[in-house]
């Protein structure tokens, strides 16, 4: 009862909480340094060759089995390749053009793809606050990339698109799975989909992509380490813990406090001064994101 107890404490689910919102803020920077001497379908292929055997691992402790069900085959397909293995390489072939930064700002779009493809698929009403802070948000986003230059320039202008392109992958498979992914277990639907991944992003990189591990920096293979076991294995389980604890729209909040802390971490390691214009911006575009967030009736409740 002990355990218990303290597994359902505020103070715990609070500090989980801040974890999980610290972990995803740092995900970005352990990319960035990951691709410094490491190619991108290589980095993002090796992430989960070394979460794989923990994620095993917990899945049989955990007693949930590793396969999907035979019904389910075809969204195990969709999951492996546009959840893991195509958005993981672009977010790995972004951030050789993009601040680690910028990078967290432009995925912490996804929320909004969902709201879109939720309309599209399940046929969700989108509420006026939504739209609202749909367009907020992305007014400031395309000043923000118009201000900082990546307009102009042609390979980063192929960055912020490749890190798009993830965002909206992932914000269609948020919902999609909600359709087609009920009942299957949060660790079976990520072990397997995660491995396979892995394998075909290495085997990629084996065809497309000139490797040299020896070239590969001491620092690279530690930011590859901690996003496979702390964000993708840790940063998993505690965020799937606290959806069991949380308010999904409380817990959705993640995405809008991680790219303050990448923002931030980004700033230190790669000594880049935030411009009083890029702080204003960030702050409009993510309280755009957030209003997104209140209950469908607050305007008609606050008339």
């Amino acid at each position: 009862m002990g355990e218990k107890k303290f597994l359902n404490n505020k103070y715990f689910i609070l500090l989980l909480f801040l974890i999980v919102c610290f972990t995803w803020g740092t995900t970005w920077i352990g990319i960035k340094v990951s691709v410094e001497t490491v190619n991108p379908l290589l980095a993002a292929g090796l992430r989960f060759i070394i979460a794989f055997p923990f994620l095993i691992l917990i899945t049989i402790i955990a007693k949930s089995p590793v396969l999907f069900p035979r019904k389910s085959l075809h969204f195990f397909v969709l999951l492996t390749l546009f959840y893991f293995t195509i958005p993981y390489y672009l977010l790995s072939f972004g951030e050789q053009f993009v601040s680690s930064g910028l990078t967290s700002l432009l995925f912490s779009t996804m929320p909004i793809f969902s709201i879109l493809f939720s309309k599209i698929i399940l046929k969700d009403k989108i509420f006026f606050n939504q739209l609202i802070g749909i367009t907020v948000g992305f007014v400031c986003l395309i000043y923000i990339l118009i201000s900082e230059g990546f307009v102009i320039s042609y390979t980063d202008f192929l960055g912020v698109i490749a890190i798009l392109l993830a965002a909206l992958m992932h914000g269609f498979l948020y919902v999609y799975s909600k359709k087609a992914g009920e009942g299957i277990n949060v660790f079976t639907f990520n072990t397997l989909p995660i491995g396979v991944a892995g394998i075909i992003l290495c085997l990629l990189s084996c065809c497309f992509e000139e490797n040299n591990f020896q070239n590969i920096s001491l620092n690279s293979w530690m930011a590859l380490i901690y996003l496979g076991v702390f964000a993708s294995v840790g940063g998993f389980i505690a965020y799937f813990f606290l959806l069991k604890k949380m308010s999904p729209v409380i817990l959705s909040f993640i995405f809008i406090i991680f790219p303050v802390v990448a923002i931030f971490i980004s700033s230190i390691y790669e000594n880049k001064i935030i411009s009083i214009n890029f702080i204003i911006c960030t702050t409009i575009m993510l309280l755009g994101f957030a209003i997104t967030k209140l209950p469908g009736n607050f305007f008609k409740k606050n008339k």
